[in-house]
C-alpha cells in the first residue's frame, strides 16, 4: 500500500483556528429545536435560513442519513466511604462488549472507563446507592494499561435501566456547569434508539417529529445508522500537525435497508451531522477492503489513514454491493464494525454530497472534516456566522453545507 500522502499528514492544525468568544458557546437550545438558525453555504454562496426552511432548501429527492444513536448517563459519581469522590465515566462495554449485551445484562458487566480522581481509588470496591435502594459497586480491574471497571447489583434491573438511575447526561466539558434535568431532554435526539454514545450527535438535535415529517413531505427521504459517539470527539489535536494525531475508534452499525437505499437513491446523499458522514464514508472503505480481501476476519474496521494509502478504488456501488455480499455470507441483516477514519482537506468523498452540521471547535478533527468539504471558505462561513449572532458548539445553530 502506498505511503501516506504528505499534504495530509502536514496539514498543520494551526490553520483550522479561528477566536471564538465563550459568549458564543450556545448553554442550551433554542426552543422550538427547529427554530435554530441555519448557515446555508452552496457552491461557494452564503445566505441565512433556519432550520424550519430545510425542506426547501434541500436539493430535489435528498436522502438524508441519521444518526440514531442514544446519549446514555455515563458519569457515575461514587463516594469512599472515607468520603472522598470518584467519578467513573463510562466509555464502552468490555465484558460482556456489544453494548446491546452490556445493557441487558443482570447482576453484573465491565466497562472502560474514564476515572476521576483516580489516585485516591486502588482496589477496594466503592458503592453508590440509588433512589430505590439499590447498591451499585465498582470494582477497578486493570486490563492492558487501561481503566476497566466490574460493576455489579443485586436488583432485578438489567444494566440499561440500572443506569438511567445512576448516572448523569454526559454534557460536553466546555459548557462548564454540571447536568441539568433539562439536559436529559435536551441532548438527546428525538429519533435516537441505539443506546451507547456518551456524547451526542449534535447535528441531529435541530430535528423534531414534525420536520422530519415535513422534509418527508417535501419528497425526501430518511435513512437511519448508528454511530457510538465516544469521548474521543472532544479531546484536542495536539500534534501541530495531522499527521501526529491518533484518531479515535468508535462503533458503527448499518441495516441492509440503509445500504439498499445508499445504493439505489437516485438523488443527492446528504448525511445528517459529521458522525453520520464518517459512517457512510466507513461503508465505502469496509467494502474496498471486502472486495481486496473477500474473507477478511471479524471484527471489520476503517483505519484512520487507509483513504490517503489507498490505490485503485472501486465505485460506490461496486463497494455497497460487497457489503450486501458479505451480510448475505453472514447471515446477517446489520453491518457491525469500527472506524477511525479521519476526514481532512485531501479526502475525496465517495458517498456524501453534502452536510448538515453545527459549528465546531478551533482545531479539532470536526472542522477539519468541515474544511474537507468547503476547502478555505470554511473561514469565510465561520466568520459571517460570528457577525451575524449564530450560537456555536454542541446546543448552537447548524449549517447546510452543499459543494
Amino acid at each position: 500500500m502506498p505511503a501516506l500522502q504528505p499534504q495530509v499528514a502536514n496539514l498543520q492544525m494551526a490553520d483550522f483556528t479561528y477566536p471564538l468568544p465563550p459568549e458564543r458557546i450556545a448553554q442550551q437550545p433554542v426552543e422550538p429545536r427547529e427554530a435554530a438558525k441555519l448557515l446555508v453555504w452552496e457552491k461557494g454562496e452564503l445566505h441565512d435560513a433556519h432550520f424550519t426552511d430545510l425542506p426547501s432548501l434541500l436539493p430535489p429527492s435528498s436522502l438524508l442519513i441519521l444518526n440514531d444513536t442514544k446519549v446514555i448517563h455515563a458519569r457515575l459519581e461514587f463516594r469512599k466511604p472515607q468520603g472522598g469522590r470518584v467519578e467513573i465515566f463510562l466509555l464502552e462495554p468490555h465484558s460482556p462488549s456489544s453494548y446491546e449485551e452490556s445493557f441487558s445484562a443482570l447482576h453484573s458487566c465491565a466497562w472502560r472507563c474514564l476515572i476521576g480522581n483516580a489516585k485516591r481509588w486502588r482496589t477496594d470496591p466503592i458503592a453508590l446507592t440509588l433512589p430505590d435502594g439499590t447498591v451499585l459497586q465498582a470494582a477497578r480491574v486493570e486490563h492492558e494499561g487501561a481503566d476497566v471497571v466490574e460493576l455489579s447489583w443485586a436488583s432485578p434491573l438489567p444494566f440499561g435501566q440500572l443506569l438511567q438511575q445512576a448516572g448523569a447526561i454526559p454534557i460536553p466539558p466546555y459548557l462548564k456547569r454540571d447536568a441539568k434535568p433539562e439536559d436529559s431532554v435536551w441532548y438527546q435526539t428525538v429519533f435516537a434508539r441505539a443506546s451507547g454514545s456518551v456524547a451526542a450527535p449534535t447535528a441531529g438535535l435541530h430535528f423534531s417529529d414534525a420536520l422530519l415529517q415535513s422534509i418527508a413531505n417535501a419528497g425526501h427521504t430518511l435513512g437511519y445508522s448508528t454511530l457510538h459517539v465516544g469521548a474521543g470527539t472532544f479531546l484536542p489535536v495536539k500534534s501541530p500537525c495531522i499527521g501526529g494525531h491518533a484518531m479515535h475508534r468508535e462503533s458503527i452499525s448499518v441495516p441492509r435497508a440503509t445500504i439498499l437505499k445508499l445504493l439505489e437513491h437516485p438523488g443527492p446523499i446528504i448525511p445528517v451531522g459529521t458522525t453520520a458522514l464518517r459512517t457512510i464514508e466507513s461503508l465505502y472503505w469496509i467494502g474496498y477492503q471486502l472486495l481486496n480481501a473477500p474473507q477478511p476476519p471479524p471484527p471489520l474496521g476503517v483505519e484512520q489513514w487507509l483513504p490517503y494509502k489507498a490505490g485503485d478504488t472501486p465505485t460506490p456501488q461496486r463497494a455497497l454491493e460487497a457489503l450486501l455480499s458479505y451480510l448475505d455470507s453472514a447471515h446477517t441483516d446489520t453491518l457491525h464494525a469500527t472506524t477511525n477514519l479521519l476526514i481532512a482537506p485531501g479526502y475525496t468523498p465517495r458517498i456524501a454530497h453534502g452536510l448538515i452540521t453545527n459549528f465546531h471547535q478551533p482545531e479539532s478533527t470536526l472542522l477539519l472534516l468541515v474544511a474537507c468539504l468547503m476547502g478555505t471558505d470554511w473561514r469565510r462561513a465561520y466568520q459571517h456566522a460570528l457577525e451575524h449572532g449564530y450560537r456555536f458548539l454542541s446546543y448552537g445553530d447548524g449549517m447546510l453545507i452543499l459543494p
